[in-house]
């Protein structure tokens, strides 16, 4: 069965969605390497969300609570939020409910800014560290697949894609009541990353010119030399980050990578004009879009410095977009429709292969018989197949259809019953079961 344990800006204050974010790719290969009926597990961890899925090996009594348990256990290992701290914090979804939640996660219907475009990347990443870790499982590869394809339809079929709004747009959107001419603006840039090319590529949009780049992980010339802007050293970005009119913080550090002594102004001269910068005049904006925190809360206190964090810009966020919104939650449900039905038929696979099985079992024999009693045109053979093959349709159709109504092992019990006969995954389920 699938499982997935969430918590994200809807359910879960930002500080403790900030500590779950910390190590998120050890929560996935602990949960698997401690409870043996984890069959696998991909953790999605975004800067407002934190979610384990989670596949459990379907005959364990009461699978869903211990799924639940198991994963409020890794999170505490892992990150040190205990069940505690972590009680009325998170929301579970379990069966059919799974897929409906993923799908509409990574299509943006749940993100802060509805739609927003990061998300569909970081699903994708969350399957990928899975992967690497091994903790990924046949269902749960099935289930993050069929998410990228839930998103792109809706991506392609609907409005939400073109009325949502990225967290570094809505971001730089609230900086413009601060900000009366992008152009003149000194831009420090904190970090190298995917989000840091969006948050450059949406600031020259702006109309942004004067723009560097530092990275704590020392990157900043290669990143440079790649967009046209200037790197700035480890020796020079304190100074620089104290001449800059607007900086905005975009790596994944653990630790603030910038606090209230990055700030004061140092004396003597910085290598770049500051003309036009207009710090002189006591305004500096700090953009934080880094989880963790890339910047220490501190720095709000300082004279003439304003903080912009993601706790601000998440309750700046518009509307949604409704009549948008609604076209993609019909396109995720029936996707996720889609998802379950498919399942199912799957599930009662091995039962419709032992019942054909069976019947051609018999069939062999039967022709072998009838070739030994002259049946030398074929025509009792074909007879044979021809009927084989009609008295199997009925069967194999209903078997799909009570599976895709969550009865497959109605058909399982039937077969058994009627012919003896077992699936060898449920006669696997059964020795395991008398063994334990």
């Amino acid at each position: 069965m699938l499982l997935c344990v969430t918590a994200s800006h809807k359910t879960a204050p930002f500080e403790l969605l900030e500590r779950l974010s910390r190590t998120p790719d050890d929560v996935a290969s602990t949960l698997v390497d401690m409870t043996p009926c984890v069959q696998g597990a991909v953790v999605l961890a975004t800067c407002n969300r934190f979610e384990a899925y989670v596949e459990m090996d379907e005959p364990v009594t009461a699978a869903g609570a211990i799924g639940v348990e198991a994963v409020l256990e890794a999170v505490e290992q892992t990150t040190g939020v205990s069940a505690a701290e972590f009680e009325g914090a998170y929301a579970v979804h379990t069966g059919r409910r799974v897929p409906e939640h993923l799908f509409s996660v990574a299509s943006g219907l749940e993100s802060v800014v509805s739609g927003e475009g990061e998300i569909a990347g970081q699903v994708r990443r969350a399957l990928t560290s899975a992967r690497k870790g091994g903790t990924t499982s046949p269902e749960l590869e099935r289930l993050f697949q069929r998410a990228s394809q839930a998103q792109r339809k809706v991506k392609n079929v609907t409005a939400l894609g073109r009325a949502g709004r990225s967290l570094v747009r809505l971001a730089l959107e609230l900086a413009d009541s601060r900000i009366a001419d992008w152009s003149a603006e000194r831009v420090l840039l904190v970090g190298t990353g995917a989000y840091a090319a969006v948050t450059l590529a949406t600031l020259r949009e702006r109309g942004a010119v004067d723009i560097s780049v530092y990275s704590p992980s020392g990157r900043a010339a290669i990143f440079a030399a790649k967009h046209g802007i200037r790197p700035v050293a480890e020796a020079d970005y304190e100074r620089t980050a104290a001449h800059s009119s607007l900086l905005i913080t975009c790596t994944s550090a653990t630790e603030p990578v910038l606090g209230p002594a990055h700030l004061q102004r140092p004396v003597g001269p910085i290598a770049v004009s500051t003309a036009a910068c207009p710090v002189a005049h006591g305004s500096q904006l700090v953009v934080d879009l880094g989880m963790p925190r890339n910047v220490d809360p501190a720095v709000a206190s300082l004279e003439g410095v304003a903080l912009l964090d993601l706790e601000t810009i998440r309750l700046h966020a518009p509307l949604e977009e409704l009549q948008a919104t609604d076209a993609a939650r019909s396109v995720v449900r029936e996707a996720a429709d889609t998802f379950h039905v498919v399942g199912s038929r799957q599930s009662v696979t091995p039962s419709v292969v032992a019942l054909r099985s069976h019947i051609f079992g018999l069939l062999e024999s039967e022709i072998a018989r009838a070739r030994t009693r002259g049946d030398a045109d074929g025509r009792v053979e074909q007879a044979l197949r021809h009927l084989a093959g009609v008295l199997l349709h009925t069967p194999t159709t209903r078997a799909h259809e009570l599976a895709a109504a969550g009865r497959a092992d109605e058909f399982a019990a039937a077969l058994e019953a009627l012919y003896g006969v077992v699936p060898p995954a449920t006669a696997a389920d059964a020795s395991e079961s008398s063994i334990a």
